[in-house]
């Protein structure tokens, strides 16, 4: 596996330093990724005092997330609401009641969301709310700001693992590794729409800057 956030939790294995079964590759860490994600956001928006936080509910690593976001949020000065979207056809309507709570900013949780960012991208821009989404590719088709695990990384990672299989190691021997690199990308274009300085702070960290 490559692409796996909660490799204990979603029940493919039962501990990350010895799997024990024919299971193992590398794990994105995404529950624990929430209040880092969160963190960013509010030093992009510094005002923001509420936050709203989209989800995917079928998604088995939003709980972890969802803890995660909610020890973090008190620590940052930050109120979090969670807003369940089921389909895209869901999005204006979660897009209202986020306005309605009076949102100042919004967080996708990691996952399986990649179905609903091109509309979140648009809505985002409509209603003039800043939104963190997912992964670099979303912030390179118009959003906010994402910090996600290297893609190009997890997967050399991957292939490692994909030779010291075939090279007759057990799977169930190697430990699922956490990822080490991660990948901050921020679209300008998208921040001076919002109105928003975006910190240089923010700016060093960031190791994408779209114009």
């Amino acid at each position: 596996m490559a692409l796996v956030g909660d490799p204990v939790g979603t029940g493919f294995v039962s501990n990350l330093a010895r799997p024990g079964a024919n299971v193992t590759g590398i794990s994105t860490l995404t529950g624990e990724l929430a209040a880092k994600r969160l963190s960013l956001l509010k030093e992009l928006v510094p005002g923001a005092k509420r936050v709203a936080v989209l989800l995917n509910p079928a998604d088995p690593v939003t709980g972890p997330q969802m803890r995660d976001t909610e020890r973090a949020a008190p620590v940052l000065g930050i109120e979090v609401r969670f807003f369940p979207v089921k389909s895209p056809r869901d999005l204006p309507e979660a897009f209202q009641q986020m306005l309605a709570w009076r949102a100042a900013a919004a967080l996708w949780l990691s996952g399986q969301a990649n179905a609903f960012q091109p509309g979140t991208i648009e809505l985002a821009v409509k209603h003039h709310l800043p939104v963190m989404v997912t992964q670099r590719g979303d912030v390179a088709a118009g959003g906010l700001i994402s910090y996600f695990p290297d893609f190009g990384e997890l997967f050399r990672r991957t292939a490692i693992y994909v030779d010291r299989i075939l090279k007759g190691t057990k799977p169930g021997e190697l430990p699922i590794e956490q990822p080490t690199k991660f990948e901050l990308a921020i679209n300008l274009k998208s921040a001076r729409r919002l109105g928003l300085t975006v910190p240089p702070s923010l700016l060093l960290q960031a190791d994408r800057v779209l114009e």
